[in-house]
Order: C-alpha cells, then sequence, then structure tokens
C-alpha cells in the first residue's frame, strides 16, 4: 500500500469533494428518513422515592420517638437502597402493579424490561423510572409501581421507611426522538464513509497519472509532453 502525506491526502479528497457531497447528502436524507418515519415514539415517567425515618410496626417501651432520626436509621436506609431497587423489579411486584392497573395487552416481561431504578449515589434516594409507549400509562405505571412497591416493603421488612417525593407525571414529549441529533449522526457517517470509500478507491487504482507516479515506481522520467490545444492555437493565430 502507498504512504500518503498530509498534502496529498487533502488533494485527492478536494479533487473528490462532490463525491464527498454527494454521498453526506444522502446519508443526510436517509437520517431524516429514519428519524421522521422509523422511530416509534417513547416516553418516560419517573417518580422519586426516599428512604427515610424508620417505623417499626411492633413498638417497644425502648422505641425512638417517631419524630427523630437516628444514626442507625440512617445506616440501614443505606444498606437497604440496593435491596430495593432489585425488590422494585421482582416478580411479586410487577405482577400486583398488572393486576392493579388491568392496562390490556401490559404484559410481565415487558413492563420488567421498560422499568429502571437508579439509586443515587451518597444518598437514600431511589429513582424509578418507566417507559411506555403511551406518556399516560408510562406515569400510571411507574406511580402504581412505588405504591405496591411501598407495601411491599412494609409486609416484608415490617417497617414503613419508604416515602414518595416526587409522583410521576404525563410527559407529551419522546424522550427518543431528537431530529437534530440523529441527522448530524448519519451525516456524519455519510463523511466518513466517503472519504473511507474514496482512499480504498485511490488505493485501488493502479494507472499512471502523472510522473510523480512514475518515479514511486522507481523509473526515471527521460522525458515530458506538454499538452498542445491545437484548437486554442488556431484561434490565437486568427
Amino acid at each position: 500500500m502507498e504512504e500518503l502525506d498530509l498534502k496529498e491526502l487533502f488533494s485527492i479528497f478536494w479533487n473528490k469533494k462532490i463525491w464527498i457531497i454527494i454521498i453526506t447528502i444522502i446519508f443526510i436524507i436517509l437520517g431524516a428518513v429514519y428519524s421522521f418515519v422509523f422511530v416509534e415514539p417513547e416516553y418516560e415517567a419517573s417518580t422519586t422515592l426516599l428512604l427515610a425515618k424508620t417505623n417499626t410496626e411492633q413498638n417497644s417501651e425502648n422505641a425512638t420517638s417517631p419524630e427523630s432520626i437516628t444514626q442507625t436509621d440512617l445506616t440501614l436506609n443505606q444498606k437497604l437502597v440496593s435491596t430495593y431497587s432489585v425488590l422494585v423489579q421482582s416478580k411479586s411486584v410487577i405482577r400486583e402493579v398488572i393486576n392493579n392497573l388491568g392496562i390490556e395487552g401490559l404484559e410481565e416481561e415487558e413492563l420488567k424490561n421498560s422499568v429502571t431504578v437508579n439509586a443515587v449515589e451518597d444518598t437514600e434516594v431511589i429513582k424509578i423510572t418507566v417507559t411506555n409507549k403511551n406518556p399516560d400509562y408510562a406515569a400510571k405505571i411507574a406511580n402504581e409501581i412505588a405504591n405496591v412497591f411501598s407495601k411491599k416493603v412494609t409486609e416484608i421488612y415490617k417497617i414503613n421507611n419508604v416515602y414518595i417525593v416526587d409522583v410521576a407525571e404525563i410527559e407529551n414529549e419522546p424522550y427518543n426522538i431528537n431530529h437534530a441529533k440523529d441527522i448530524i449522526i448519519f451525516a456524519f457517517i455519510g463523511i466518513v464513509v466517503a472519504c473511507a470509500y474514496i482512499l480504498i478507491r485511490n488505493m485501488l487504482d493502479n494507472t499512471i497519472k502523472s510522473d510523480t507516479d512514475i518515479e514511486k515506481m522507481g523509473l526515471t522520467v527521460l522525458a515530458q509532453l506538454p499538452v498542445y490545444d491545437f484548437d486554442e492555437r488556431v484561434r490565437g493565430g486568427k
């Protein structure tokens, strides 16, 4: 493979700039068609839960006042964040949510895959995010998951330390559609494809176009014949 310096490389691309422009435009059109036609809009809805004061269902003579939060409460809550994140997507919670909402066509596996649980680092906050093609369903599912999950925690751990900070609201704008971003990405791909095509074509082209090509083959140029424009000479003579 022949080595190309930057000057020669720039010259190759400049001479084929029409190809680069045409291929880039084609990819821009493809990007617009993909973004506007083929991308199906999906909506996100999120609810935020806070693990705060631990209230046990069983009273004790030494129980802490319900108005106070102890270091033990904070430590316990931090340890439970990871456990709670898994519990949110458990089958028992998912199935109860489906039964409570009664949304037609809502499958267990589909719902589980649409739920994302994030524990905010170094905090006792859990964020539950649901994606759905219907913005109303996304909000309803997120809020119902939060409610069912809170009840499950009380049933399992006999404590009531989960508080809903923010309820999910209906989002009117799809989260997965960004026309400008899609078109820019496709334009960039088009430029890369065009440049790769030009380079490969140039590498495979073994024809001699100038004296430089002959010298690269290790041969000596003995003479050069100038290009003679006979028509131009005749016109000049008149």
